[in-house]
């Protein structure tokens, strides 16, 4: 058996109740035991500012801290006008930032996109992977995570009300985590 690696979950969202705080959570449920997923809070990151290097805030160095020690990095995120929320964006330039010491630099990622709409947040899981294949992240390719119409498949409580997509996630899951069972253990992963 693989061994156990931790997971870094970052939710594009930052509304308490969100839609992708729903699904990170079911992600959670289905991931296989091999993976411990923990969500990092994105939310009391000050806007990265390169007047914070040389004396980071508190936020700064507790998140970095937290992706540093994960073995990989799950993103789950809503799209917000074709891209991106602010608050994810920060958190890249949070963890990228001073230049030369990313804390994202060789880990594997994977991405869920979420919407209540039709496109599942095709957008915003496009700009990301932009972002990540940047940040020297392997992204997991396949299979692909746009979520449409969320709000009907994922309750208040983070359970997945439907089997096929409940199928779809657990081997998105699997997947995930063959993917950071490959870079385990390798220089930058």
């Amino acid at each position: 058996m693989a061994d156990r690696h931790d997971v870094a979950v970052l939710v594009g969202s930052l509304r308490r109740d969100s839609l992708s705080g729903r699904v990170a959570h079911a992600l959670g449920v289905l991931a296989p035991p091999r993976l411990s997923l923990r969500v990092v809070p994105i939310g009391e990151l000050a806007l990265y500012s390169q007047d914070y290097d040389a004396a980071p805030p508190a936020p700064y160095v507790a998140f970095r801290d937290a992706i540093r020690a994960a073995a990989g990095v799950l993103f789950v995120t809503p799209e917000y006008n074709r891209s991106i929320p602010g608050g994810l964006k920060n958190a890249l330039d949070v963890g990228s930032r001073p230049y030369g010491h990313s804390v994202f630099n060789g880990k594997p990622a994977a991405i869920v996109s979420q919407a209540p709409g039709a496109i599942g947040g095709f957008g915003a899981n496009h700009v990301l992977r932009q972002s990540l294949a940047y940040l020297n992240m392997p992204v997991m390719q396949q299979p692909e995570a746009y979520l449409s119409h969320s709000d009907k498949l994922v309750d208040a409580a983070g359970n997945v009300t439907n089997d096929t997509t409940r199928d779809f996630l657990a081997g998105f899951m699997e997947a995930f985590a063959a993917l950071i069972d490959r870079y385990a253990g390798r220089p930058g992963g």
